[in-house]
C-alpha cells in the first residue's frame, strides 16, 4: 500500500518581467518515510530548479488511492463516503476515504473519478471535490528511476 507524503519546495523563480520571486511548489511523493520523501523530492526537483532550494515542509497524507490521467494538468482531492449496513443493527454506516484524481477541470475530475469507481461493488457518495495545489505526483521509485505521474 502506498504512503503518500506532501512535500513543499521553496526556491527563487525568475519571473517573465525579469524579477526574482520566492515561490513554493507542492508535490505528492510515494515513500516509506518522511526522510525518504524529502530525499526523493530533492532528487526529482534538482534538474528543474536553477540555484538553491529547500524542502520547506513534508507531511504524511491520508490519501488512499490515486486515479491518474496523463492528459490532465490538475489534481483534485475527492472525499468519498463508502456506505455499509451494520448487520446487527441494520444501521447505515459511512466511512470516508480521500482519493486524488487528475483532471483538467472539475467536470473532468468528476468523470475520471466515476470512471475509476466503475468496478466498485460498494455504495458510495461524493462528499466533496476540491482542486489541490499539487504540481506533480511521484509514484513509487521501484527501479531507481523516477516515475512521474504528471496529470
Amino acid at each position: 500500500m502506498a504512503s503518500w507524503f506532501e512535500c513543499k519546495v521553496r526556491y527563487d523563480k525568475l519571473q517573465e518581467n525579469g524579477a526574482v520571486k520566492k515561490v513554493t511548489d507542492t508535490f505528492l511523493v510515494d515513500s516509506l518515510s518522511i526522510t525518504e520523501a524529502v530525499a526523493r523530492i530533492t532528487k526529482e526537483q534538482a534538474p528543474f530548479i536553477s540555484g538553491d532550494f529547500i524542502v520547506s515542509s513534508a507531511k504524511s497524507t491520508k490519501i488512499a488511492e490515486i486515479f491518474r490521467d496523463d492528459s490532465a494538468d490538475k489534481w483534485y482531492l475527492v472525499k468519498v463516503a463508502f456506505i455499509t449496513i451494520d448487520e446487527k443493527t441494520a444501521a447505515e454506516k459511512k466511512s470516508t476515504s480521500l482519493i486524488l484524481v487528475a483532471g483538467n477541470n472539475f467536470k473532468h475530475a468528476y468523470d475520471n473519478f466515476m470512471d475509476g469507481m466503475k468496478g466498485t461493488m460498494a455504495d458510495f457518495e461524493i462528499v466533496s471535490i476540491a482542486e489541490t495545489a499539487y504540481l506533480d505526483v511521484y509514484g513509487a521509485d521501484l527501479s531507481g528511476n523516477s516515475e512521474s505521474a504528471q496529470g
